[in-house]
């Protein structure tokens, strides 16, 4: 999906706190929503990025949601991306 991506739009990655290449933390303080949103808005004002399309993939699904009604003007679109986890759902909620 990254790559299809990359092929027209400049993508700007980060590793959450904790995660990947980023600092450790200890895990009886995890960060809050709002600060892995505060996270994702000075890494966008790092890049040079005024608005982007944010994608929020799985649990940063919520903090994408978040992130888009805080700064409507640094949004250009919200691309939200589940995973299935088995379970057959439909999007009224009902059984498919």
């Amino acid at each position: 999906m990254l790559k299809r991506f990359s092929a027209f739009s400049r993508l700007i990655l980060f590793d959450k706190r904790g995660t990947g290449l980023s600092d450790r933390i200890d895990t009886n303080h995890l960060p809050s929503l709002e600060t892995r949103m505060d996270d994702v808005r000075a890494v966008m004002v790092a890049a040079g990025s005024g608005r982007a399309a944010l994608l929020g993939a799985s649990e940063g699904a919520p903090m994408a949601m978040l992130f888009a009604a805080t700064y409507p003007e640094r949004m250009r679109a919200l691309v939200l991306a589940l995973r299935r986890t088995g379970a057959r759902h439909t999007l009224r909620g009902g059984a498919a």
